[in-house]
């Protein structure tokens, strides 16, 4: 089934001029780090499924496997530039000790320098939406967003937006020079940023690209207790995963499934749809490993729910025991 997303669903990504496609195709997981592997043939696959199926935007980063999603994604679009959407990120820096150690580091100088390596890891001359990864309590954001400013000014990147910064940070940077988009974490189960932090975003004009919509693949339903995860996946950590949480989120997606067959749809795609679809939300950013996964979260943002059905959906995930912190 070859469904191209429409045109006219495509979404405006702040004051950029640039638009998106509302399921935006992650790429942490092909990157292999902290994910069990990668295996590049299929990943490649993935991005041109996206893409043929109207997933035009993508989002990577350098740690994603330590340049090796970027690499991965230049390769996949590899004469066909002109048809995506690139978003990537800077401030995250590693060393190749075993663990890999991560720093955080958003200071002027290593902004451009990060720019430039991603630009060439990705083999283009221009980054269509560039991120502050994560904040850095060291250094002023007048610098590091000042940083940024001056990336888009030079024609190094199209937009420019922030991913993590709480709603001080945020409202800091915006002070200095309009911010594009912000990228939080956010799913049905992870609803903190409903409060202040989108309202504040649509007063602004600002996009809202949120990651982890399917809690790292929690609210697929596929996961029960004593999964078993590759060795180096994170999430045989995660606190979602404990059968003590696990166990009464399976049954609450049994009501959401009972909806979801209704339309030939599954659990993922009718939580990603319901997301897409949440008052402020942009977009958001699912990853996919393979071709599969791919077309499925691209034609989630087809599915025929209602707004009451989407509304049902929303509503039994709300329970108090299920919502989790921003971040854990």
């Amino acid at each position: 089934m070859s469904v191209k997303i429409n045109f006219m669903h495509l979404r405006h990504l702040g004051n950029s001029g640039l638009k998106i496609s509302p399921v935006v195709l992650g790429t942490w997981a092909i990157g292999g780090w902290m994910w069990g592997g990668s295996d590049e043939k299929k990943a490649v696959e993935a991005i041109h499924m996206s893409m043929d199926l109207g997933v035009h935007t993508i989002d990577t980063a350098p740690m994603y496997g330590m340049g090796l999603s970027e690499e991965i994604i230049a390769k996949a679009i590899k004469g066909k530039r002109g048809q995506v959407v690139i978003a990537t990120k800077c401030g995250m820096l590693w060393d190749d000790s075993v663990p890999i150690n991560l720093v955080k580091n958003l200071k002027a100088k290593s902004i451009i320098a990060e720019c430039e390596q991603s630009l060439k890891r990705l083999k283009t001359d221009v980054i269509d939406l560039y991120q502050c990864h994560w904040p850095d309590e060291n250094i002023p954001i007048e610098e590091s967003w000042g940083a940024m400013v001056k990336l888009k000014e030079q024609g190094k990147v199209r937009a420019i937006g922030v991913c993590n910064y709480n709603l001080e940070q945020l409202e800091e940077a915006h002070a200095i020079h309009p911010v594009d988009s912000l990228q939080p974490p956010y799913s049905l189960v992870r609803r903190g940023i409903e409060k202040k932090i989108i309202p504040f975003c649509i007063k602004n004009n600002i996009s809202i690209l949120v990651y982890s919509p399917l809690e790292r693949g929690l609210l697929t339903g596929k996961y029960h207790p004593g999964a078993h995860f590759p060795k180096g996946d994170h999430r045989s950590q995660k606190p979602t995963f404990s059968p003590e949480y696990l166990e009464p989120i399976l049954e609450a997606l049994k009501e959401v499934h009972i909806i979801s067959k209704k339309i030939k749809a599954t659990i993922a795609q009718a939580i990603i749809n319901c997301t897409i679809h949440r008052n402020g939300i942009t977009a958001a950013i699912v990853g996919a490993r393979d071709a599969n996964q791919a077309r499925e979260n691209a034609l989630s943002a087809t599915l025929p729910l209602t707004p009451h059905e989407r509304e049902m959906i929303a509503d039994l995930l709300s329970d108090k025991k299920f919502q989790r912190p921003l971040y854990d």
